[in-house]
């Protein structure tokens, strides 16, 4: 009996604090959602730079403005790590340029924290970008570890085809015809 008194004391105390809860009576906090029906996907997406519709091009609002667009044929991860690299070797994003965190690139771009995560290490293991501990994730001098990375590559290439048996004007036939490939003519 005496429990079941202040469990009443309780809830009349609760409703005395928060009247909109009591039966009949409604406040906007209160009020239930729109029911949408089977095959109806319901309102549009609300996203930092306005209101973006399910599986489109998200336009976020912010320093790096990127567009990520979710049918296309690349993942998004590749999406961003293209975007960045490309920014960062044309100078748009000068050298020391401080990049957003991953969690808040990832809400800009209505992404996972995962998927911009995998993107700034892409971009880390390709010099573009360095990570300073808490200080956070800044553009790096990529030219010097770009042109590093390129020099070791191709020493590691021509070493490679030479133990194939391939003469200089093979190897070099082959390099010429894998870069044309990848940059077309």
């Amino acid at each position: 009996m005496i429990f079941m008194r202040r469990t009443l004391e309780v809830i009349g105390a609760h409703r005395r604090r928060f009247p909109h809860n009591r039966p009949g009576q409604s406040d906007a906090y209160c009020r239930p959602l729109p029911h949408h029906g089977p095959g109806d996907p319901g309102p549009p997406l609300a996203l930092p730079g306005g209101p973006v519709t399910r599986n489109a091009s998200h336009r976020p609002d912010g320093p790096l403005d990127l567009v990520v667009d979710t049918e296309a044929a690349d993942p998004p991860y590749e999406q961003i790590r293209e975007r960045i690299a490309a920014r960062a070797r044309g100078g748009e994003l000068p050298v020391g340029a401080k990049l957003p965190t991953v969690r808040g690139l990832a809400q800009q771009l209505g992404l996972a924290a995962n998927t911009v995560a995998k993107a700034y290490r892409a971009l880390e293991a390709d010099g573009v970008i360095e990570t300073r501990g808490r200080n956070g994730t800044f553009v790096a001098a990529a030219g010097d570890a770009a042109q590093r990375e390129s020099a070791d590559a191709a020493l590691a290439y021509a070493r490679r085809a030479q133990r194939l048996g391939l003469d200089h004007d093979e190897a070099l036939a082959a390099v010429v015809a894998a870069l044309r490939a990848t940059y077309g003519d």
